[in-house]
């Protein structure tokens, strides 16, 4: 007999449950209008039927697909800017939350329950975003490149693919050993340690309040700026640009982020 295999750490509903007051704070909300702020520019779409430098022809609102949108914050607030969004998430309650919040706002979001290295659906989309740092959490290395494979398929010539994500350079300038913090009446406390020559990043989470304590054990795949953007060109794209913060700052030892920008 086989051995039944065992799923990833994010297939944890429980934990997306309990650490979502969390992960989606108040400050992470009101950064919302100013991503979508960002991304709009940095498609260089407007809503008009146009594109501007990017390639793409226009007709009608431009389809975007946002990669593990979660609630679908900011498929919400583009869909509220005039673009056709459909969202895909692993978490049937995210999702659940997010058409809850579509119906009430009455905006017409597709969402879909797929795993990003399943969902394709090839020439369809004039922009794909992948925000938060969701990327690299996949056990097997090669899950990465399928997924930015995905994504090239699934833009229309011209398109345009941004990914925010922490880089290594990042991780590095940054690392600490532990941190705690309160948040949303709940206590973190939080571990880290390099694995591989800063090939992963592993994380303890420990959540703690009155009445429970969860822990949590995951590692991130982690990417200098130069190694995301070969592997970027390896899954197909023809341009890549690295940015250091939403404002299109340099990638230097300032930078915030790790922000690209791919062309199809």
């Amino acid at each position: 007999m086989h051995k039944k295999q065992k799923k990833e750490w994010f297939y944890d509903s429980k934990f997306w449950e309990l650490y979502a007051p969390i992960i989606f704070d108040e400050n992470r909300l009101a950064e919302v209008p100013i991503v979508a702020d960002s991304i709009t520019r940095l498609a260089r779409f407007n809503l008009y039927g146009e594109s501007k430098k990017s390639g793409v022809k226009l007709t009608g609102a431009p389809r975007v697909l946002d990669l593990c949108c979660g609630f679908g914050r900011i498929s919400a607030e583009l869909a509220q800017r005039g673009f056709s969004v459909t969202g895909i998430d692993i978490n049937k309650n995210y999702l659940k939350k997010a058409k809850k919040e579509a119906v009430y706002k009455k905006l017409d979001i597709e969402y879909i329950h797929s795993d990003a290295r399943k969902f394709s659906r090839p020439g369809y989309f004039d922009l794909a975003v992948n925000l938060y740092v969701s990327f690299g959490y996949c056990e097997n290395s090669g899950d990465d490149l399928l997924i930015l494979e995905n994504v090239y398929n699934s833009l229309k010539n011209g398109g345009v693919f941004i990914m925010e994500t922490l880089g290594k350079e990042i991780a590095v300038r940054d690392f600490t050993e532990a941190d705690w913090f309160e948040r949303a009446g709940y206590t973190l406390l939080t571990e880290y340690e390099p694995i591989d020559s800063w090939t992963r990043l592993k994380n303890r989470w420990i959540l703690i309040d009155k009445e429970k304590r969860l822990e949590k054990v995951f590692t991130q795949r982690l990417y200098a700026a130069s190694e995301l953007r070969d592997l970027f060109f390896k899954a197909g794209f023809d341009t890549v640009e690295i940015f250091g913060n939403w404002d299109e700052s340099k990638y230097d030892q300032n930078a915030e982020k790790l922000i690209i920008v791919a062309k199809k």
